[in-house]
């Protein structure tokens, strides 16, 4: 992992707004890897000479494949403030993505139920009603299209487990290098899926906060599009 402060976007007293990068682990995981959890509190550590360990909650998680903003938070107040924000909706997250083929219509709302597996770690579309199920939503969009691929805006309204590799899948368009989930329309590469903007409340000045951070657009399939057109802030 690079310098973290250097992906460092917002920083206060309350809470901590930093990009994580592809193929890296948000907490701890079995995997036993660097994760960016840890990362950040031996930042903090360093930086504020603290002793002992250092508090920093975790809100919400990205896939290790998938790259963008995350916010933590740096108290125990402002992490349950945010944590309620995302049980009320008031917190909000979109991707960008670019699938194989281009979907039809060229924007609609997808609901699903998905259970995971977690002796495999994979995550299935099953029928209302199945024990452990769970309700999954989002809106999609695309946005342009090119070389067999297209470049879609996505809208959380749940955040489930892999839930946009699966829903996407599950109508014919996997996110392009999604090699788990594609099927026979997979296509291999690194995995284009990107947490680009992020609004919540803050915790607590109650300012409306707003983060925009685009994928790398040097790297293949970014490349084929036009991404600073297609960042739309929440």
């Amino acid at each position: 992992m690079n310098d973290i402060s250097e992906n460092i976007l917002f920083e206060d007293n309350h809470i901590l707004v930093v990009l994580k990068e592809q193929n890296v682990a948000s907490c701890p995981d079995e995997s036993g890897d660097d994760n960016l959890l840890d990362t950040l509190k031996g930042y903090l550590k360093e930086k504020y000479q603290k002793t002992g360990n250092v508090y920093l909650g975790l809100v919400h998680r990205l896939d290790r494949p998938t790259g963008g903003v995350m916010v933590f938070a740096k108290t125990s107040k402002a992490a349950g403030r945010l944590s309620e924000q995302m049980r009320t909706g008031d917190f909000a997250k979109k991707y960008l993505a670019v699938l194989v083929g281009t979907p039809s219509p060229s924007g609609a709302r997808l609901e699903n139920y998905l259970k995971k597996n977690a002796v495999n770690n994979m995550v299935y579309l099953c029928p209302q009603g199945t024990d452990g199920a769970k309700l999954a939503v989002l809106d999609y969009t695309v946005l342009q299209s090119a070389s067999g691929l297209s470049l879609a805006d996505i809208r959380l309204h749940t955040g489930r487990s892999h839930q946009i590799r699966v829903q996407m899948a599950g109508i014919g368009h996997p996110v392009f290098g999604d090699m788990r989930y594609g099927g026979e329309n997979a296509v291999k590469g690194k995995l284009a899926l990107w947490a680009y903007s992020l609004a919540f409340t803050h915790p607590v000045t109650k300012e409306r906060m707003r983060f925009l951070a685009g994928p790398p657009e040097d790297g293949a399939p970014w490349s084929v599009f036009d991404i600073s057109s297609a960042l739309r802030p929440l």
